[in-house]
This record gives C-alpha cells, structure tokens and sequence, in this order.
C-alpha cells in the first residue's frame, strides 16, 4: 500500500496543475487512479479524488483574482504614470542589472494624470539602495505601471509565472527615503543581506562577486552570457540556493550543536540532546532560508529538512519518502501556484530522482570498467537528477547538451566541496579582514573554475541538441507512466515504458500536425505588449514571421520570451520569410533576438534602417542575417512579385512603388495583403493617413480585406474614415499593451470603428488573437486557451 501522505501530496500536486491544461491532466489522474486502484484502496482514491478537486478550485481561484486585480489596477492608473507618495517594503530587495529590486505595498500613492493606486497593491520597483529593510515605510517617486504580462496560446507560462508573484504594478524609482525603520526579525535579516552583499563586493573580484551573490543570497544578476553557459552546461543548479545548502548550512550547524551539547553532561545524562539540537535547528533553518532569498528551491528544500528535524526532535525516524511528500504538501498550501515555480519544480525533481533512481544507477555503473566505475558516485547522482529533471528542463530550455553530464561530474564537487563552504563561511568573517580575504580569494578561485567548465561546456556547439516544448499531453504521459512503473512489479516496467513512449511520439505527432497545420492560413497576432508581432502559417506548411515587438530599455525580450517558446510549441525551426515592416524599436527587438536561432528563407525589410541608420540594433540584425547568405529582399523587388504558398497569395503592395525617401518610417512600412480562396488579411504595420492615402491612390482594388491589422497600435494618425471604408474588414486587431503612454488605441479610432460596426480585437485585453481561414470559412479564437 503507498504512504497516504506521499497520495494526497501528489494528488495536490496533480490539482494544481489541472487548471493549465484541464483535458489532458484530468485524463491522466482518472487514467492513473483507475489503474492503481487496487495498490491506493477505495478509501486513498477517494482522498486522492476531493484534494485534487481542491486543489484544482485552489489554484483556478488564485489565477483569477489575480486577474481580476490587475484589470482593475490598469483601469484605475492607466498608462505608466509618474507617481509619489508612501510605501511598505514587502520583499527583501535584491541586485537586479546595475540596481536593485524589491516589493512593496502601496500604502498612499498620487499619480499624475489622475490615475490612482489602491493602497495594499503589490509593487515591484527598481531603484539604487540596497539600504531597505521588509517592513520599512519609506517614499517614493517614480514612473509606474501595471505589470505587461504576455498571453499567447502555446506560450502561456509567463502567466502562471505572473500570477504567482502577484505583482500589479511595477516601475523604476529615482527616489526613495525611509521614514520608519522595521524592527521585525525579517528586517535584521535583510540588513544582514545587505551586509553580505556589501562584504562580497568588497573582497570578491566583479567576475567572481555576482557569482557568490547567487550562491550565497539567491540573487540572479549574472552576466548574460555566463548566464548562458550555465544554463547551456547545465550547471544553472550549482549557482541556485537548493538542498545542498540547506545540507550544508544548517544540518551542519545542527551536528555542531549537537556535539557541544553532549559535552554538558548533565543534560547528555539526562535527555537526548540530538532531539534539543534538532528542534533549534528549525527556527535557524527558516531564518537561513529567508536569509538565502526565500526561492522556491530553498522553500522546498526547507519543509522537506523540516519534516527530517522535527521527526528527530520528536524521537523518530526521518523517512525520506515521507519528508519529501510534506515537502511537496506544504509547499503547495503555502503557495496556491507553486507549480508553476520553476525552481520548485526542478527542485522537487531533482530530489525525487536521486531517491528513485541514484542507488540503481550506481550499482548499475559499479560493473561498469575503470575509469567510468571510479566516478560512478558523482555521476550517478548527476544522472539521477538529470533525468527526473529533463521534462522541466524541456519547457525550459530549447537545447539540453549531453556534455552538461561531464560537466557536473568535474564541476558540482568544486562548487559543494569548496565554492559553497568558503562562500558560506566567508558571511561570518567581516570581524577577521586577513581571513575574509583568503576565504574570499579561495571561493572566487573556486567559482571562476566552475565557470570555466561551464563556458568550456557551451562552446561544445555541435552538442546543445534542440529540443521541442513538451506538451501537455506529453509530460502526462510522463507522470502516469513514473506512477505506475513505481508500483507495478518489475516486469511490468519495460512495457510501461514502451506505451509511454509510443504514447509521446503519437502526441509528437499531433503537436507537429496541429503547429504547423496544411491547407490552412493562419495568422496569430502575438501578445507582445505595445508593439506587433504576427506568425503566419501558410497553406504548404511554411510559415511568415512579422515583427517582434520590443521596447527600449525593457528586462523583458518579446524575441525569447513570447517568439521563442511559440516557434517550440509550434514545432517550427525556421520561417520561410521573416518581415520587418519598419525598423522602430516596438517592431524591431523581439525580431532581432529571435531570428538568430531560427533558420530564415527571406528577409523583407523596407530599406529605412539603411537611410536612418538607425542603431546597433538593426545593424546587428542584418549584418547576422547576410552572414548566414540569407536574402535580403526590399520594396523595389517586393512590389513587383506576388508569391505563393500553395493557394495562398502573399503580395507587398506598400511602399510601392520603392520607399518614400521623404516620408516617415511608419508611412513606409511594408503593408502585405494575404489571400486564400474567398478570404484575405490586409497587415499595414504602423501606416498612417499619408500611406493610407497612397494606398487609395494606387491600390484601392487590392484594399477590399476581411481582417485589418489596424495600423500604428490604432492610433488617430491613422485608420482614416475613407481607407477603412475601402477595406471594409469583417474583424479588425489591434496590437497594444498595457504600458503604452500613449493612449492607444485612441478614442477616435474606437468610434471610427465603432460606428461601422467593425469588431475591434484588442491583445491588451484579450492576448493573443488567431485568425483562420481555408478559403471559405473564418475561425477567430481571442485569447488563451
């Protein structure tokens, strides 16, 4: 019979996900219980039954306040707003860029412009002082606004990822005074990371400092491409506060005290001072998991040594089974979205491969002949972990490299055995300045050896395999299969793992028909923010990428984090034509980080960049694209060829005849009419009245549309009364966000559509919106699914 706790924890697990992909989970738990009814008994299914309910209620409730309370936050401040007024900090601040972050409560907030911020809004702002402690009252003036966060379907993690932070509003703040200092344990424990920090820049070179910050407070503002190659190696984990710290730190500390206060006789002769230790040692484990960050990974690390310390304090046995499952328990009822933390997950994995799987794999690798037998401990557990984590690895990650295995062997006992100590020990030794430097000197050696392994991993190209986005079918395939292998005999293993194999490629199979579909056209306008962005798919099984969006100055890339998981879900490594329509920033940024990896047939581009000389963006962009030989086609060519993609017809019918070396960048955007059968899609960029008249004069026949990408973010500058009675669209979209400063869509535009009676789909209050036609009939999905 399986522990009832370890049931009703994974039973919680599976309901919190439920609400992300209903069909598919709920097939899987009914599957699994159905199959495993007889090892649960009837009274464990039905346990298993009302928590996942529970959960899934739990977790459904959580997204949609979360919603609903920023739909009501953008109605009430509107567009970014300078703002002043008091504050709470609510979250330890952080080195985040060249400054630092932390959350706050609103507490009485003005905004210019009228907008106002409820008190008890959860901020997220970015400033220069590191000087704020939880609890501080302080004030602030800033820019502020409400959170952009991305709805796309296939690409929907930024959402769940939103909802669980719970922040509302966010905006950088150029001042910040404190008016009342907290005295709250949570405050000494950010005045001691501020300390620690403070201490680590001072005696750590800058390449090692950001290094030892991650592994020591749970701070991520690493150099992007060291970023890269840690996660390319695999060795992101070495520099994430997890299990081992917690081993490490407090378990240590916990032995310490154990041995001391065996030497007091009385109490030794009296009582079992390991259970004494024990019970110390949970308070001191809390406080050192807030003092690490407070990260997911550290959170679960924590309950799960909970569990272990308070069962010895108690008098019994820790099982780890057991731990592990009150680990996952807690965790979740703690955070109604802890799924969709990350750190979470691939903590949970990792713990419950080097349970399931370490000790069969190490005597699996003991027959094996030296060499490979004398580091079969390391490698191992490197394996275990690494397998339990792959799924999560998958969503994550579009390459995983087979080098990141060699990679832990040599680099994970340098980091436990040395970087991890010294760094540790470092945070006590400000006191004794000759010994805080050699401690610092012998973890910053240590740590640049790690990321010198990892850069070494990375550069082994030919190894970082591109992997494709599990689907949700998929990775439920995988966990009923990991449940049933779990309980069945050892001879039903192999053919448990067969049918779930065969059960992934035919969901493989499904996820490549439906991404890249044949005989369709397909045009998703992508929810970018304030910007455009659209993928096309076409008839013959190509596909057209137009724009990526992208804002100046903004942490957020619309190219890695909206494009890039999209191409994944969608199953494409490339795009037939990818379409600049102009070179502005809001059209331009997102394209330029995610053409590099895909493969590209033509490049459109108006030719404006080359007359403006614009910036090292766009320069970039095209000098990367001409490297790789690809063509690179302007409106002089563009305007006198029509192509076809099965019985699609795409044609360039602005700036035609060539571009208007007078004219704005927006009125010379690359304007593209799409047509299958009856039906036809008219995209115009960011065109205004100037293109729009032009295109009367010169196309007025090719303007007739059933959709209209309505031009510049529906501004008043454009969609003129005449040009959208000459393309007369069924449904319109426009593409804005929530961060806009300007207004758009403007009000006028609004009743220009509105007094014909046009649908205007808007991805600021709808994300993401799909257009489809086979030639005859239209499918509009708003939103995502």
């Amino acid at each position: 019979m399986l522990d009832s706790v370890l049931v009703a924890a994974l039973a919680w697990v599976t309901g919190g996900l439920l609400p992300a992909a209903p069909i598919a989970v709920a097939a899987g738990a009914l599957t699994t219980l159905l199959l495993l009814h007889k090892n649960l008994g009837a009274a464990r299914t039905t346990l298993a039954v009302v928590l996942i309910a529970l959960a899934a209620w739990r977790t459904s409730s959580a997204l949609r306040d979360f919603e609903q309370r920023r739909e009501v936050a953008w109605r009430e401040l509107g567009a970014p707003a300078r703002c002043a007024g008091t504050v709470r900090v609510a979250g330890s601040p952080s080195r985040a860029r060249d400054g630092y972050v932390f959350a706050a409560e609103a507490d009485e907030l003005e905004c210019e412009g009228g907008g106002t911020i409820r008190a008890g809004t959860r901020l997220r702002l970015y400033g220069s002082s590191d000087e704020l402690s939880r609890g501080d009252a302080c004030f602030v003036i800033g820019t502020l606004g409400v959170v952009e966060v991305f709805r796309n379907e296939g690409a929907s993690q930024q959402r769940w990822g939103a909802a669980r932070q719970g922040t509302l509003i966010s905006g950088g703040v150029v001042d910040v005074r404190v008016i009342t200092r907290s005295r709250s344990p949570a405050a000494w424990i950010d005045r001691a990371r501020a300390h620690v920090r403070r201490r680590i820049e001072a005696t750590y070179p800058p390449g090692a400092a950001s290094m030892a910050r991650a592994l020591v407070l749970g701070e991520n503002d690493l150099d992007p491409e060291d970023s890269e190659a840690f996660r390319v190696a695999g060795l992101s984990h070495i520099l994430a506060v997890s299990g081992s710290h917690v081993a490490i730190a407090v378990f240590g500390v916990v032995s310490v005290l154990h041995a001391l206060l065996r030497r007091v006789e009385r109490w030794a002769g009296s009582f079992d001072v390991g259970r004494l230790a024990a019970a110390a040692g949970i308070p001191l484990l809390w406080a050192y998991a807030e003092f690490a960050g407070s990260g997911g990974s550290v959170r679960r690390a924590a309950w799960m040594a909970t569990a272990a310390l308070l069962a010895s304090a108690l008098g019994r046995h820790p099982s780890g089974a057991r731990a592990f499952a009150l680990s996952l328990l807690a965790g979740e009822l703690a955070d109604p979205l802890a799924s969709f933390d990350a750190s979470f997950g691939l903590s949970a994995g990792a713990t419950a491969g080097l349970m399931v799987l370490s000790r069969p794999l190490d005597g699996w690798m003991a027959k094996l002949p030296p060499p490979l037998s004398w580091v079969r401990g390391p490698m191992s557990c490197t394996l275990a972990a690494t397998v339990a984590c792959t799924p999560w690895l998958m969503t994550l990650s579009p390459t995983l490299s087979p080098v990141g295995l060699v990679a832990n062997v040599v680099a994970v006992p340098i980091g436990e055995a040395i970087s991890l100590p010294a760094c540790l020990v470092h945070t006590v030794l400000a006191p004794f300045p000759n010994a805080e430097r050699g401690v610092a000197w012998l973890g910053s050696m240590s740590l640049i050896a790690v990321r010198t392994i990892a850069r070494a991993g990375a550069a082994v190209s030919w190894a970082n395999l591109p992997v494709p986005q599990p689907t949700a079918w998929q990775l439920v395939t995988l966990g009923v299969a990991a449940a049933l292998i779990a309980c069945r005999p050892k001879r039903a293993r192999i053919p448990i793992a067969l049918a779930a194999a065969a059960a992934c490629l035919l969901a493989e199979l499904a996820a490549i028909r439906a991404g890249t579909p044949k005989n369709l056209l397909r045009i998703s306008f992508l929810d970018v923010g304030q910007g455009d962005s659209a993928l096309v798919d076409l008839p013959d099984g190509s596909a057209m990428l137009i724009d990526g969006g992208g804002a100046v100055g903004s942490p957020v890339d619309p190219g890695r984090t909206v494009i890039g998981p999209l191409m994944r879900a969608r199953r494409r490594r490339g795009v037939e034509i990818a379409v600049l329509t102009h070179p502005h920033p809001d059209h331009l940024i997102g394209l330029a980080s995610a053409l590099p990896a895909l493969r590209v047939g033509q490049f459109w581009d108006n030719g404006q960049g080359e007359l403006d000389e614009v910036g090292a963006v766009w320069r970039g962009l095209v000098q990367g694209l001409r490297a790789r030989s690809v063509s690179i086609v302007r409106p002089e060519e563009l305007c006198r060829m029509t192509k076809h993609f099965g019985e699609a017809e795409v044609r360039a019918i602005g700036p035609c005849p060539e571009l208007d070396r007078s004219g704005s960048a927006n009125d010379n955007s690359i304007v593209l009419r799409l047509t299958l059968g009856s039906k036809s899609a008219l995209l115009v960029g960011d065109a205004e009245h100037e293109q729009e008249h032009r295109l009367l004069a010169t196309s007025r026949e090719l303007l007739r549309a059933d959709l209209l990408k309505v031009g510049h973010h529906g501004s008043r500058t454009s969609s003129g009364a005449e040009f959208l009675d000459a393309v007369n669209p069924s449904v319109a979209v426009v593409s804005c966000g929530v961060r806009n400063r300007f207004g758009h869509p403007h009000a006028t535009t609004l009743e220009t559509f509105g007094s014909r009676g046009i649908p205007l789909l808007r991805t600021d209050e709808l994300g993401g919106v799909t257009w489809e036609t086979d030639g005859e009939r239209v499918k509009v999905r708003k939103g995502v699914r």
